[in-house]
């Protein structure tokens, strides 16, 4: 934390000293406040370039949260299961721990820029440590004055450990203390984001929008061998090499008139050989809604069982297929905007291995669908609501799919460009989970059986 720190009053001293370095002077990007709200993908500008400038940012939000959780689950278990003492644990009306960011970047050269985003304070880590850091390039005057400029003026070129650009929904999402552009609390059920060593090449023109991409799979970077144990001898070992992640995006985006917009893109993601981590488990910040559907300690034939206990090894109100070996996801986003009235919807279809050493397909496939009306001078004031449902077997051996579904309704309120005051209320259900895990009927209690949570969340937010 103190090297941040550090860092930053440094870069203030070497402005102070050196003349020659200016702040904010930042071209090519996409703005922190209100103002980057519905921006995708990359975007071009005719900002001059003015010498080395640095760009200092930050995101904090704050969240008092008043949710319930239930589940089918009885407070204690008939014979034969001998589970006693389990219940859902309570979660007062109270403060979350809040979360903050900060964001250092450079414009070096004309068309060239350096991002570096800092996780200060989240909620599943317990230090600092940098999200990511990538070198955007938008023109290639570095080789040569206007070298390929016919090109340049139409494309981008991405390269570093940055979030991945898979489908639309995550530039609506929050991320940590980065939770101004969501209209929302909570992100999709099935949340699609990862930060992965990788590069990604844009062409947008005349209203057609493309993205190629390719990272090396890798949620957490390093060059050891992989190697897993052998899962018993009636499976094939899982994979011992991690390969690449493959990425794509092509869509249509026009301002129409005036008053309508509308913006439609596919998207692709294929990894043929996963390692520990997928597209839906490589969120190290956490979500928004905290400690539902945990439960206290108890104890199954004699012996104590940990609690915080959930039949996906997730985190709190998300679905993760946990999918093995390999996985495919295509996502389609369907964006409109007539005036203050924001349709955005997901569909998403995501496939993968069933477990760890074995290839066979399972599936799970995720819709949702927000309408957002802004209104007064400046939009500064929102009503929204938000329909999401997700379905898919946790194993092919299941004789059902489980199905997890989410009804969001929010009102926001933006005291200025930087600063949003949001006030959310949320269902979400849980239907035919299992009522044990393990061993049947003894094993664990599963949370989610007949689960779910709902209530109120104010968050307040701020990001520059």
């Amino acid at each position: 934390m103190r090297r941040i720190y550090f860092l930053a009053v440094g870069l203030l001293s070497m402005a102070a000293a050196n003349a020659q370095v200016s702040f904010g002077q930042m071209q090519n990007q996409i703005p922190r406040s209100k103002e980057g709200i519905n921006v995708f993908d990359v975007q071009k500008d005719d900002k001059e370039f003015k010498g080395l400038s640095v760009d200092l940012g930050g995101a904090f939000n704050m969240d008092f949260q008043a949710i319930n959780s239930f589940n089918d689950q009885p407070a204690n278990f008939p014979a034969p299961s001998k589970i006693t003492g389990y219940r859902l644990m309570n979660t007062e009306n109270n403060f979350v721990l809040p979360a903050a960011d900060m964001t250092i970047g450079a414009q070096l050269f004309d068309g060239v820029r350096v991002n570096l985003d800092i996780y200060l304070a989240s909620r599943h880590h317990n230090d600092t440590y940098a999200r990511g850091g990538y070198l955007q390039i938008d023109k290639l005057d570095f080789i040569k004055k206007d070298f390929l400029a016919d090109v340049m003026k139409y494309a981008t070129i991405k390269i570093g450990q940055m979030e991945n650009n898979y489908g639309d929904a995550h530039f609506k999402s929050s991320d940590n203390g980065s939770t101004l552009r969501n209209a929302f609390v909570g992100n999709n059920i099935m949340n699609a984001f990862t930060t992965e060593m990788g590069i990604e090449v844009y062409y947008n023109r005349n209203g057609w929008v493309s993205m190629l991409g390719a990272t090396n799979g890798n949620l957490n970077q390093g060059t050891q061998e992989v190697i897993y144990p052998t899962l018993s001898p009636a499976t094939p070992d899982a994979n011992t090499s991690v390969s690449p992640t493959i990425l794509a995006k092509f869509g249509y985006d026009k301002q129409i008139n005036e008053d309508l917009r509308v913006r439609l893109t596919g998207s692709y993601y294929h990894n043929a050989n996963l390692g520990n981590s997928n597209l839906y488990s490589s969120s190290r910040s956490g979500f928004g809604f905290w400690g539902v559907l945990n439960n206290s300690a108890y104890k199954n034939n004699g012996v104590d069982v940990a609690s915080s206990y959930n039949s996906t090894s997730t985190p709190e109100a998300t679905f993760n297929p946990n999918f093995k070996n390999w996985a495919t996801s295509y996502m389609i986003n369907p964006f409109v905007k007539y005036k203050g009235f924001e349709f955005f919807g997901t569909i998403e279809l995501a496939s993968g291995g069933d477990k760890a050493g074995v290839d066979d397909k399972r599936t799970a496939d995720q819709y949702a669908g927000d309408i957002v009306y802004r209104f007064g001078k400046t939009e500064q004031f929102y009503i929204a609501a938000k329909y999401n449902t997700v379905s898919g077997k946790l194993s092919n051996a299941d004789a059902k799919k489980v199905t997890v579904d989410r009804f969001e309704s929010s009102v926001g309120w933006f005291m200025t460009k930087n600063i949003v005051a949001k006030l959310d209320y949320v269902n979400q259900n849980y239907r035919d989970y299992t009522q044990f895990i393990g061993n049947v009927p003894t094993g664990n209690a599963n949370n989610f059986y007949g689960g779910k949570f709902n209530g109120l969340v104010f968050e307040a937010a701020i990001s520059f």
